[in-house]
């Protein structure tokens, strides 16, 4: 054994260690996080991403983005799950966890070019946040979270974002209606909400509709396209002829036999259509297929039949009408109708989409978002779901703070103030934090128009003095002021799922050292 060189790793494997690791994995997320900053606050820009196939999203969503660009370095990944988590937890605030956690980085490696040891960094960064949460209470403002509260919390978080030719103030009206309709004793149900896109018309269009919208439309043209005070069946069932599981063959010898045939078929399809007819229903949303003369019986009797209707539209028509989903026409009685007060069909475009609206149950309501493009109406979507987001985060996870960037500047005057009180090298991890949390006001500055040193300085200013200071996005250039005066407000929630989830993504990428990747 003396002398041999005793190999651990597949000669093929790649291992980099100690600073040339930290150094990578840093300059990775780094990377990523500067990509999205410039899409920050209400002068961001939007980017276009194009992808293998030619397919173009324009966007200035951070957690879009992210998902969109093909990441391969692990390091820069784990700030992509940042945004992704910031999205699933309170829905906006994505840009500002991802550029957060690049800034905590890059003070990072500052500290660990002057030699300060990872795990120093690590606690120092912890402790900060817990500071920085503290602040972030602080800031929450007692101020009732009445409808014009709330409508200046779904503005704030769609102005500057693709909102086609209509004021963001429009639109996050039309959010808030939307949320109270599905606010209940337990907290607001997001499941009860939905956004329906169509183009076709300005964004200006835009309405909320109390039920709900299914692209399907009625299986046969005869069939009426509007139905008043509608009772309505839901069905787990092919109405079809049925067809054998045995692998069988018949033998016809002679005309008599042919007709009993088609008379037994002819039968069971009409028994179908009676059934349904019988039922009392005037529309019938089928899951499976309708057969044609199943489709044509049914029109005659001026019914309005759906086919081919996915399971969770079949779930979206059952909570909004009360209608029971049954698995066959024979368990169709009265008991099993919903109801609701107009079904219609309505065409957009090329495009013909059925509304339920006004249901018996009444839980569900769709926020029918119109544009001129399907770039503009996915941009429109992107925007209506983050202000659904983040008002249902006001109203369910601890009020609002101040937004254009006070609380920052808050947090960061707080950590700096806390800061002396800690002994060693963990000091400057802290004061480090604070330093990165500039980067948010700091960037709102830049993309305003405003110089961000002296933004900087005029913040910090104005809040020793005043308590409360903001950049605020005004004409071509900004201003700094007090936000709450121009209803510029955040859920507290969405700061606080910030702090930690970039917290925790910076600081598990200053622990390693080490990086081993196979071939």
């Amino acid at each position: 054994m003396g002398g041999q060189p005793l190999f651990i790793l597949d000669e093929d494997a790649q291992r980099t260690h100690g600073k040339d690791a930290q150094s990578s994995n840093i300059s990775a997320g780094k990377a990523v996080s500067e990509s999205v900053r410039t899409t920050l606050g209400p002068r961001g820009m939007d980017k276009m991403l194009v992808s293998d196939s030619g397919d173009v999203v324009i966007t200035n969503d951070g957690a879009t983005i992210l998902s969109e660009m093909d990441i391969e370095h692990p390091a820069a990944q784990m700030i992509v799950e940042v945004a992704q988590t910031q999205e699933d937890e309170v829905g906006d605030g994505t840009t500002t966890a991802s550029v957060l956690a690049g800034e905590l980085l890059a003070k990072a490696e500052d500290l660990l070019d002057d030699d300060v040891h990872p795990t120093t960094i690590v606690e120092g960064y912890h402790e900060a946040a817990a500071l920085a949460q503290e602040a972030i209470e602080a800031e929450v403002l007692d101020v009732e979270l009445d409808d014009d509260t709330l409508v200046e919390v779904a503005e704030s978080s769609m102005t500057g974002k693709g909102t086609g030719d209509v004021d963001a103030g429009r639109l996050a009206e039309v959010v808030v209606e939307a949320v109270r309709h599905a606010k209940t004793d337990n907290g607001v149900l997001r499941d009860n909400i939905d956004v329906h896109t169509q183009t076709g018309a300005s964004t200006s269009a835009t309405e909320l509709v109390e039920g709900v919208i299914i692209d399907d439309t009625p299986v046969h043209d005869n069939m009426p396209t509007s139905v008043e005070d509608a009772d309505i069946a839901v069905l787990d069932a092919e109405l079809d002829v049925k067809e054998s599981n045995v692998d069988a063959q018949y033998n016809v010898t002679n005309v008599d036999q042919l007709n009993a045939a088609l008379d037994a078929e002819e039968q069971e399809l009409s028994g179908y259509a009676e059934s349904v007819v019988e039922s009392g229903a005037d529309v019938v949303f089928v899951t499976d297929d309708i057969a044609d003369r199943v489709a044509s019986q049914l029109a005659k009797a001026g019914v309005l039949a759906v086919e081919s209707v996915g399971s969770s539209t079949a779930k979206d028509i059952v909570e909004t009408t009360g209608a029971k989903r049954v698995g066959s026409v024979e368990d169709l009685d009265e008991d099993a109708l919903g109801s609701a007060e107009t079904i219609g069909v309505e065409k957009h475009g090329d495009d013909e989409v059925t509304f339920v609206q006004g249901g018996a149950a009444a839980e569900k309501v769709t926020v029918f978002a119109r544009g001129s493009t399907e770039h503009v109406v996915d941009e429109i979507e992107r925007a209506l779901n983050d202000a659904l987001d983040v008002t249902i985060a006001a109203l369910d996870a601890g009020g609002v703070v101040p937004g254009a960037g006070a609380t920052e500047i808050a947090a960061a005057d707080h950590i700096r103030d806390s800061a002396a009180a800690i002994e060693g090298r963990k000091q400057l991890a802290v004061e480090a934090f604070a330093d990165a949390i500039d980067v948010l006001p700091r960037t709102l500055a830049e993309n305003t128009g405003l110089d961000a040193i002296d933004a900087l300085v005029d913040l910090r200013s104005r809040h020793e003095s005043e308590g409360i200071a903001g950049v605020i996005s005004e004409g071509q250039t900004g201003v700094v002021d007090d936000p709450v005066d121009y209803g510029i407000l955040d859920p507290a929630a969405v700061k606080r799922e910030a702090v930690d989830s970039a917290t925790e993504a910076a600081t598990m990428i200053v622990r390693i050292d080490d990086v081993i990747s196979s071939s």
